[in-house]
């Protein structure tokens, strides 16, 4: 075979003996050269070659080896899983927020909120009721302080009162709610914690906030009800709830935190002008009270409490008390406590119009007022009692009529009903108040 050498002797391939002086190591060829002057032989090629595909050959093999058998690998469901069947993992980043990465590597939030590490708070709020960028600003930055994670947000809408939301919250892992709106939301979201445990703090809100006076929470300062969520006191309070039979028969039962109420008050919340309470608050009741009054016509109602005997009566409303104050400082039932266990029962049946001079004076003269003083309860206690009010207490009331009748709870329209069995559930749900709030007489 032909080589080339260092001096362009083609004749022989060179030895040792033929290597150029040391002087001239500068051209000289690199030792693998010795090698391969020219290049390898075409039999050598065809060796190396033989060797590469028999050793890819038994790499082949040793993977298929190594490989799991597809039956095995799909127990205990017999499922083949794939690699993108399994959840990216997720971790906290400098914010404390929980992250999703992607196949790509880059970060997504999470759309739900119980990958999110515990603590976390959720604010369940009717947009059109409170400031929500501020408000959700607030919940954020007192979540942070108290080294809580990043809290959940929920807002209610026309087909969602916060009940559903609530219980999305919940099955989240919250471990604190936040309610900010009307009486109506506090309401809902209410029913839906019931019993769960879980605190719930109530940022004063909306026109009425019936509960939040009944506790006589701070109903100017929002971020102390926030703050409370995270250094403030429990109260374990009771809620009721209302089975109510349609005209149809069927049945609904719904919670209420405050009061509900058969007739005449029901008349009067559903004669109340939206945009006239919207506008001058709590006040346009009065506008919805001279509505009905009017047409205000008594009704037979049947009604039980559980151990009493069963009453017959011509009443023009029926309430059943959770709380017992109203806006403008009325106690319509001075006697009401949202922890013992029990509803107050009250029953109008005033006869004529001087009937509802003896109403009157009754909720906005003695109670509100006389009974605050020693003499004033004196008085009370010399003063021939009359029927135009009557009080009751027990674990609940079932009442029916002849006549589908308005209903209301906590001031939202709950349509009709021909009969309304109430009952209590002591202790059911968990009230955040702020950290030294006093509980006396609640």
């Amino acid at each position: 075979m032909a080589a080339a050498s260092g001096d362009g002797d083609q004749s022989s391939r060179p030895d040792e003996t033929d290597l150029p002086d040391p002087a001239d190591e500068r051209d000289a060829p690199h030792p693998s050269d010795k090698i391969y002057a020219d290049g390898p032989a075409t039999g050598e090629l065809e060796v190396a070659e033989a060797q590469i595909a028999e050793e890819v050959a038994m790499d082949a093999a040793r993977h298929r080896e190594d490989a799991p058998d597809p039956a095995a690998a799909a127990k205990p469901d017999e499922v083949i899983r794939e690699p993108e069947d399994v959840a990216p993992d997720t971790a906290d980043d400098e914010h404390g927020e929980a992250r999703r990465v992607s196949r790509t590597g880059e970060t997504e939030p999470l759309e739900g909120g119980g990958e999110r590490p515990s603590p976390k708070a959720a604010l369940v709020y009717n947009p059109t009721k409170v400031d929500a960028d501020a408000l959700r600003a607030t919940v954020s930055r007192l979540s942070a302080r108290a080294g809580w994670s990043e809290p959940l947000f929920y807002e209610t809408t026309v087909d969602d009162l916060g009940d559903d939301v609530t219980r999305q919250a919940l099955e989240a892992g919250a471990d604190a709610v936040l309610v900010a709106g009307g009486d109506g939301t506090v309401r809902a979201v209410s029913e839906a914690m019931a019993g769960s445990g879980v605190p719930l703090s109530i940022v004063p809100s909306g026109t009425g906030n019936l509960l939040a006076r009944n506790l006589r929470l701070p109903l100017t300062e929002p971020e102390a009800m926030v703050r409370a969520v995270f250094d403030g006191d429990r109260v374990s309070m009771d809620i009721g709830w209302s089975e109510l039979r349609r005209p149809d028969g069927q049945t609904v039962e719904h919670a209420f935190v405050v009061m509900g109420g058969i007739g005449l008050d029901a008349a009067m919340i559903a004669n109340t002008n939206p945009q006239l309470k919207k506008t001058v608050g709590w006040v346009a009741y009065v506008d919805g009270a001279a509505r009905s009054l009017a047409n205000a016509k008594p009704f037979r109602v049947m009604y039980e409490l559980p151990g009493h005997r069963l009453h017959s009566a011509r009443v023009q409303s029926v309430l059943f008390a959770n709380c017992g104050s109203l806006p403008a400082g009325l106690a319509l039932i001075p006697e009401a406590s949202i922890t013992d266990g029990a509803l107050d029962i009250v029953i109008f049946q005033p006869k004529g119009p001087l009937g509802w001079i003896f109403v009157w004076r009754r909720v906005a003269w003695d109670n509100s007022f006389l009974r605050r003083f020693r003499a004033g309860r004196r008085v009370l206690a010399l003063r021939t009692k009359d029927n135009a009010v009557r009080y009751s207490r027990g674990a609940g009331i079932e009442l029916a009529t002849h006549d589908a009748q308005p209903v209301q709870l906590d001031g939202d329209e709950f349509g009709e009903a021909v009969s309304v069995k109430t009952r209590v559930e002591p202790g059911a749900l968990t009230i955040v108040v702020p950290n030294g709030h006093s509980t006396d007489g609640l």
